[in-house]
């Protein structure tokens, strides 16, 4: 289906469900407000500030304040780009499956698009909020859709039922968004050591590996997944696709990272994969950084340089990292290395390459900063590293 069609599909269904999109900010609160009242936004606020600090029970009662009729159109026609760039990378990659999960499907908004799509294939929505699902089968039957039914199971209670030739599942494995993720070995490396205790720990702490055991135990020794989490930052991706590989998924094609606006804001999310079980991978799990905007730096160029009100390079990139490794005749003049609570290790050192003066900062989830200016403007540099330390705990 050309891109075109299937994106007109995707908004016509999308304004079925209430949805709405929005380029300004200004635009879609002024409709915000009109919508709904100041104590439905105070509920909300409540809710998803108890979602963020609380337990299953708390995520649960923010989804199904979130599906009352009159707000979830607002609360999610912020992501409407989001729905139309997982449904058509989705849609792509149904391919021959007949018997489709989709895993935490919410209010089913999506789950309801692929089953008008594909007729001929079977669907189940499931999700552990009832509310969701109740609107769910409303709409489903509205629909007439009878392809699809959905069914409220909460996979941390109860275990799933039937088989699947493929399961979807959309920011569902992982809950725990505020968790950093695995450390690097060092503050001078991306590389994550293979410790299994480590690995069981994260998959406990985030929910991911009951979650994707409870599928495993549904989809068929040689289905597939789609899936797509928020495992942008290294320190999670890497965790997440070990605990994929150690329960037999491979990659059928490189993972891709979803790009979306959020009204004005875009979102880096994913990345989106598509794994089967079984698979000896035609496409290797990639733990490396993504490549960044980092801008290349030439040392002997620098020195000819008039100086800007500001360094005369900075870097905020993982990149940084090559360009500090890269810097010729370095000499340290003063540095610190230091255990933070969190469990990161940071690296903050000042030094001179040549005429040249340097800041260097790294941590072991994978930031990185250098700052070069010329020595006859090292006291910035002094600053920079001063206020640095004085920050570190």
């Amino acid at each position: 289906m050309a891109n075109n069609s299937l994106r007109a599909l995707l908004r016509e269904h999308l304004a079925l469900w209430g949805l709405r999109p929005f380029t300004s900010d200004s635009d879609y609160f002024a409709w915000q407000r009109r919508q709904l009242s100041s104590e439905d936004l105070k509920r909300l606020a409540l809710h998803i500030e108890r979602r963020r600090e609380g337990d299953r029970l708390d995520e649960i009662a923010f989804y199904d304040l979130a599906a009352d009729p009159r707000i979830f159109p607002v609360l999610y026609s912020q992501r409407y780009e989001y729905y139309e760039e997982i449904g058509r990378r989705t849609v792509a990659c149904l391919g021959e499956a007949e018997s489709i999960l989709d895993f935490g499907c919410g209010l089913g908004i999506l789950t309801t698009f692929y089953a008008r799509q594909f007729p001929e294939k079977t669907f189940v929505g499931l999700d552990r909020s009832c509310a969701s699902i109740a609107v769910a089968r409303h709409k489903a039957s509205e629909l007439r859709l009878d392809n699809i039914r959905f069914e409220c199971v909460d996979v941390e209670v109860d275990a799933l039922s039937g088989v699947y030739d493929l399961v979807i599942t959309t920011h569902v494995l992982m809950q725990a968004e505020h968790d950093p993720g695995l450390p690097s070995r060092s503050w001078q490396t991306f590389e994550r050591r293979h410790d299994p205790s480590q690995q069981s720990a994260f998959e406990q702490r985030t929910g991911l590996g009951i979650r994707l055991d409870r599928v495993c135990e549904v989809l068929r020794p040689d289905g597939r997944m789609i899936v797509s989490e928020k495992t942008r930052q290294l320190a999670r991706r890497v965790p997440f696709q070990r605990a994929l590989s150690r329960r037999g998924f491979g990659l059928v094609e490189p993972a891709d990272l979803i790009h979306y606006r959020s009204v004005e804001e875009m979102v880096d999310d994913g990345p989106f994969y598509l794994v089967q079980r079984g698979l000896r991978a035609s496409s290797a799990w990639d733990e490396m950084p993504e490549r960044d905007e980092g801008l290349a730096f030439a040392q002997n160029v620098a020195l000819t340089m008039s100086g800007p009100d500001g360094p005369l390079y900075e870097n905020h990139w993982p990149s940084a990292q090559v360009v500090w490794e890269r810097l010729r005749d370095r000499a340290v003049v003063q540095e610190t290395t230091r255990q933070e609570p969190d469990g990161r290790q940071v690296h903050v050192e000042r030094g001179t390459a040549g005429e040249l003066s340097y800041l260097y900062c790294a941590n072991t989830f994978d930031q990185r900063q250098v700052v070069i200016d010329k020595r006859a403007r090292s006291a910035m540099i002094d600053a920079y590293y001063q206020e640095i330390v004085r920050e570190l705990p």
